[in-house]
């Protein structure tokens, strides 16, 4: 009886992830994820936060791919790599997820936590500057206190919903 509960309960956690958590380019996100030194837990719940892991995604402000670049941030970025890609290229899963984690370690070296750079992802990097400078939104100036964005605070929390959970996911992977 005990064995089968415990047959029943791994059966209902693989479920779990399957659906709710997927791991749709998996090598892809792994290899990037070490390339741009970057959690690939983190990596993983953004994609998921961001497209669902849906390549071909396009977002009502024309963000795009499984990480949902921007057409401008795309330029932008690719004035750090030295690349003259097509805005069609963030449809590849290859170059959205190299730029995707391009600009996610981008904002966490330079807000150096990863809600702040997270919010920074969603909001955009001046808007996040603007609330650090804001002691009602951030007593330190490095960490926000609170997220004046309803959108932005939800985005960052499913991020972090995700990434936890992929974290375990990677642990439990790591252990059989």
């Amino acid at each position: 009886m005990l064995l089968a509960a415990l047959l029943l309960l791994l059966y209902r956690l693989e479920i779990e992830q399957r659906v709710f958590y997927p791991w749709d380019y998996d090598e892809l996100i792994s290899q990037t994820a070490q390339d741009y030194d970057v959690s690939n837990a983190l990596l993983r719940g953004l994609v998921l936060t961001e497209s669902s892991f849906n390549p071909r995604a396009v977002s009502s402000v024309g963000a795009r791919g499984l990480t949902q670049i921007m057409p401008e941030t795309f330029e932008w970025l690719q004035g750090k790599t030295g690349e003259d890609l097509p805005l069609d290229a963030l449809f590849e899963p290859e170059v959205n997820l190299r730029y995707g984690a391009l600009l996610l370690r981008t904002l966490l070296d330079e807000f150096g936590e990863t809600e702040t750079a997270l919010a920074a992802y969603h909001a955009g990097r001046g808007r996040v500057n603007q609330w650090l400078r804001d002691p009602g939104i951030s007593l330190d100036g490095y960490r926000l206190d609170h997220i004046p964005s309803n959108d932005t605070r939800h985005y960052v929390n499913k991020v972090m919903k995700a990434y936890g959970k992929y974290e375990e996911f990677i642990r439990e992977r790591l252990h059989h």
